[in-house]
Order: C-alpha cells, then sequence, then structure tokens
C-alpha cells in the first residue's frame, strides 16, 4: 500500500504542477527572454557585419606626413593616400572641406600619438579614420622587417602548448575542471529554480486545511518522499526547457552568436571527481530538499517561513566571497569550515572537487556527512509534518515534534466509580 500510495503521489504532484499555467510562464519565461536576446544579438552582429563591409569597400581621400621615417609611400599609396606639402596644409585642407582626412605621424609612434584630423562623418563612423592610420604604420613596419615570421612575433600573435603533470600523468588542466564544474551549475539551477516549489510542497496543504484529510489516506513518509521525487523530475523539466536555448544557439547559431567552438574530445573525465561530484550534488539536493519541506511543514503560511528560507539561499553563495582562497589555500580555516558545514559544504566541496584540492577521504566524509543529515531532516520533516496536521495558525516546536507520544492507559472501571442509579 506504501508503494502504491508513493508512486499515487509523485504522479499527482508531478502532474498537477506541470498542468498550471504559471509553472509555464515561470518555466519559459528566462528561455523566451534568452532566445530574443539571441535574436537581438544576430540582427546586430549582421549588421554590424555589414557595416564593416561596407567601410573596407568605401574610400576616402587622405594625405600625411611622417616625421618618424617608418611609413612606406608604397604603402599609402596602396590606401589611396598621399604625402601632404606640411602639416599646417594638411589640417587646412580638412577644414576647406577638400580633403576628407589628414595623418600626422609623430617620430616616434612607439610613445607618441598619431594626429588624425578628419571630416565628421557620425559618431561610430569617424573611428575608421584611426583605423586606415594604424593599418598603414602596421603594415609598413611589418614590411620593413621582411620577415613574416619577424613580423609575427612583432604583432605578438603567438600561441604556446602547455603540458601539466600530476603525480607522475599528464594532468587535464582547465579541460579536467569544467566537467567537475557540471555537478555545481546543476546543483545551483535545481535549488534556485525549486527551492519555492520545496518550501511550499507541504505549505500548499496546510494553508488549504486538508492535511487532515490526506493523512488518513496516505503514510506521512510516503507523501513526503513522493512530493521530493515529484521535485525532482520537475527540475528535469525545467533544466531540458532552459538549456533548449543555449544547444540550439550553439548547434546553429554558434559563429553568429560568436560563441567559442567547444571541443569536447579535449575535455578529461576523472572517474573519482565524477563520482565524487555526483554524490555530494546528490546529497547536497537531498539535504536542502528535506530541509525546506521541513521548514514548511512547521511554519503556518509562507510569509513566516521567509526569512529562513532567505538564510538557506544566502548559505550557498557565502563561499563564493572566499573563492580565491578555496582555489588557492584549500587549507585555509574558513575553506575548511566552510567544507565540512552541512549547509555551504555542496558548494565549497564541489568547487574543490573540480579544481582537484578535495583529498579522498574528506570527500567521504562530507558525502557521509550530507547523506546521513539529509536522512535525519527527512525524518524529522515526516514528523513535524504528521505532528503540524492540525496547527494551522502557529509554529511548530521541533521539541514538541520529537516528544515520544503516550497514550493514556486505560483503567478498568470498578463499581465504586460508577454513578448512583436513581429509581424514579
Amino acid at each position: 500500500m506504501a508503494r502504491h500510495n508513493l508512486g499515487t503521489v509523485v504522479r499527482f504532484e508531478f502532474f498537477r504542477t506541470i498542468t498550471k499555467r504559471r509553472f509555464w510562464v515561470a518555466t519559459l519565461f528566462v528561455p523566451v527572454v534568452l532566445i530574443v536576446v539571441f535574436s537581438l544579438v544576430f540582427v546586430s552582429n549582421n549588421s554590424r557585419e555589414q557595416s564593416e563591409a561596407a567601410q573596407k569597400d568605401a574610400h576616402f581621400s587622405f594625405e600625411y606626413t611622417d616625421a618618424s621615417g617608418v611609413v612606406l609611400p608604397s604603402v599609402v599609396e596602396s590606401f589611396g593616400g598621399t604625402l601632404a606639402p606640411s602639416t599646417e596644409a594638411g589640417v587646412a585642407a580638412v577644414k576647406a572641406g577638400t580633403l576628407d582626412a589628414f595623418f600626422a605621424y609623430p617620430a616616434e609612434p612607439a610613445s607618441q600619438k598619431i594626429r588624425v584630423f578628419g571630416a565628421d562623418i557620425g559618431v561610430f563612423n569617424n573611428g575608421e579614420y584611426s583605423s586606415v592610420a594604424q593599418s598603414i604604420l602596421q603594415t609598413s613596419a611589418a614590411e620593413r622587417l621582411g620577415s613574416p615570421e619577424l613580423t609575427q612575433i612583432a604583432a605578438g600573435d603567438l600561441t604556446t602548448n602547455t603540458v601539466t603533470f600530476s603525480n607522475g600523468n599528464v594532468s587535464g588542466g582547465f579541460n579536467g575542471v569544467l566537467p567537475p564544474l557540471v555537478f555545481l551549475a546543476i546543483f545551483y539551477a535545481v535549488i534556485l529554480l525549486l527551492g519555492n516549489q520545496m518550501l511550499s510542497a507541504t505549505l500548499e496543504e496546510k494553508e488549504n486545511r486538508v492535511t487532515e484529510m490526506i493523512l488518513t489516506t496516505i503514510n506521512p513518509t510516503s507523501l513526503i518522499l513522493g512530493k521530493i521525487v515529484s521535485l525532482l523530475f520537475i527540475g528535469i523539466v525545467q533544466m531540458a526547457v532552459f538549456a533548449l536555448p543555449f544547444v540550439l544557439g550553439y548547434l546553429f547559431f554558434r559563429s553568429q552568436l560568436n560563441i567559442p567552438n567547444l571541443d569536447l574530445a579535449a575535455l578529461t573525465f576523472d572517474p573519482q571527481q565524477m563520482i565524487v561530484g555526483a554524490l555530494i550534488l546528490l546529497g547536497g539536493f537531498a539535504l536542502f530538499t528535506g530541509t525546506l519541506v521541513a521548514l514548511g511543514a512547521a511554519m503556518p503560511t509562507v510569509k513566516d517561513a521567509g526569512p529562513i528560507y532567505g538564510a538557506l539561499m544566502i548559505l550557498i553563495f557565502v563561499p563564493f566571497y572566499t573563492i580565491s582562497l578555496i582555489i588557492s589555500d584549500p587549507t585555509a580555516l574558513i575553506v575548511q569550515i566552510f567544507t565540512f558545514f552541512p549547509y555551504s559544504a555542496p558548494v565549497t566541496a564541489l568547487l574543490r572537487n573540480a579544481f582537484g584540492t578535495l583529498p579522498l577521504w574528506q570527500a567521504i566524509v562530507i558525502i557521509a556527512e550530507l547523506w546521513i543529515l539529509a536522512a535525519l531532516v527527512l525524518r524529522l520533516a515526516v514528523r513535524l509534518f504528521r505532528y503540524g496536521s492540525i496547527e494551522y495558525s502557529r509554529k511548530i516546536s521541533i521539541r514538541d515534534a520529537l516528544r515520544p507520544t503516550r497514550q493514556p492507559v486505560k483503567q478498568p472501571v470498578t463499581s465504586r466509580e460508577l454513578p448512583p442509579v436513581t429509581r424514579t
């Protein structure tokens, strides 16, 4: 019967939630906004590319003077420019409107600024004067070097290939950090998306005054477990909907949206890190879910539960204030406190696990701590829900809920205790 009730609760809670209009409004709001933003970026990039192409094709008349001796006349001619008689003459021609632009190259271009004068063609289009002036100087300098290799070195267009080792084996570097960090992203997404639903999972029945009727047909443990499992399924639906715009943008509009190409073959998947990350994620999810469900069972309204809910949400962001210490000095006292404190442990431990600074023995301790505490909190949530089923106006005392209930022992009724019989 318990299994039947558990399945019934999961199906009921899941379909009751996903069939509500407000659920899809809240779930689709972010993807729709992302699609609109991506569309605007796509249109803007196309407009910018067309503008850049038009600027490349556009030609304007210009003259120059060169006090450095670096600029080559042949390069200037390829850009359509000529040498000016003097700086004063070039500036005067621009002012008179007979010349579009004039460039005055200083004696030391590396430390002095190039003076550019031009006709105003718009705030965003005036930049093409400086671009052409710089291109002429850079092209001239490259041709004077006379070597493509030296030109590349001078331009700083260099690449490196770094190989690092850990315990005698090649480490994955940043490619080894990304896969375990996915668990941290999933944890934040689930908690932030489902936090309110976790809190209202039991509060809704109390506010509707139907908990007494529910408990007459369903075991409290099956009810709480069913709500938690349904929340997990709802979270999977929401994450899939949220991820859809990113997947579509990466697959079909990667170049238009300037999304870097991700080489999945280069990623390094360490089995220990992936297993530890999955266990910490599930343990942290169970702990926060059980805590929020217990909070909802103990409070009469969402308003009363709000302050504690806010404090729990703050706890998952506090470790980011020490992220530099978590990465660079994981043995620091504050990092150790955040690592083993249950409600900051999921974030801190997942970060340390991704960057390879979480020893296996600490990972085992944290996983055991999260799972054991989650089981205890779940039992507390069941007890609070059962105890507070008829408390609709006040907070439930945890001490009273944990106090063992004793049924009064019925004493046999003696003849002395019988009421006197009166005859009429």
